[in-house]
């Protein structure tokens, strides 16, 4: 089974597919580190690397064949990213996609404590880099990673423990799998 987790910056989405990752035994990939990788292949700062991508979609197609590659590769993992979910029914690989929200204020807070920043500076941050990945994202895939149609479990974090989410993705994943299966096993 494969589950990918996408939500915006700060909502927990790491975490929670860390932690599912965790929970059933599954390889974690964070597609956020494939960018990074991508960045730093092309020696380009990260947030550079993100204006250039707005500017040459061949960043973001590059990255999505990566990404499902790794995916098409491998039967039991979590994939994270902010459009994981989106890009596995666009890729034709067979997930089920979770989707980690949070209000902006919460996910400042949090981005602000890890990395010892101000609070109103990240949430200027955050709303620069999702203005950025919503260019991109219309532009090259005719999408919105907010669209709650494109998962098939939508989770607010703002308020519930990463144990709790990953809890209730791990049997939301399991009762998908289970109807899946026997789709595929036709009627009785």
């Amino acid at each position: 089974m494969r589950i990918a987790v996408s939500g915006p910056p700060g909502s927990g989405k790491t975490t929670v597919s860390e932690l599912v990752g965790e929970r059933l035994g599954y390889e974690v990939v964070l597609v956020g580190r494939i960018f990074r990788q991508m960045a730093l292949e092309r020696d380009v700062d990260l947030e550079s690397f993100g204006r250039l991508a707005e500017e040459d979609e061949t960043i973001d197609r590059d990255l999505d064949r990566r990404t499902l590659e790794i995916a098409r590769a491998h039967d039991d993992i979590v994939l994270e990213g902010r459009l994981a979910g989106a890009l596995m029914r666009r890729g034709g690989v067979r997930a089920f996609t979770a989707y980690v929200h949070a209000s902006l204020q919460v996910r400042a807070e949090r981005i602000a404590g890890r990395e010892r920043k101000q609070v109103d500076a990240v949430r200027d941050e955050i709303a620069a880099r999702e203005q950025s990945e919503g260019i991109r994202y219309a532009a090259y895939y005719g999408v919105d990673p907010n669209d709650r149609s494109l998962y098939d479990l939508w989770v607010d974090s703002s308020d519930r423990t990463p144990e709790q989410l990953a809890d209730e993705i791990v049997a939301g994943a399991k009762e998908w799998e289970s109807h899946e299966v026997g789709e595929e096993q036709g009627p009785r």
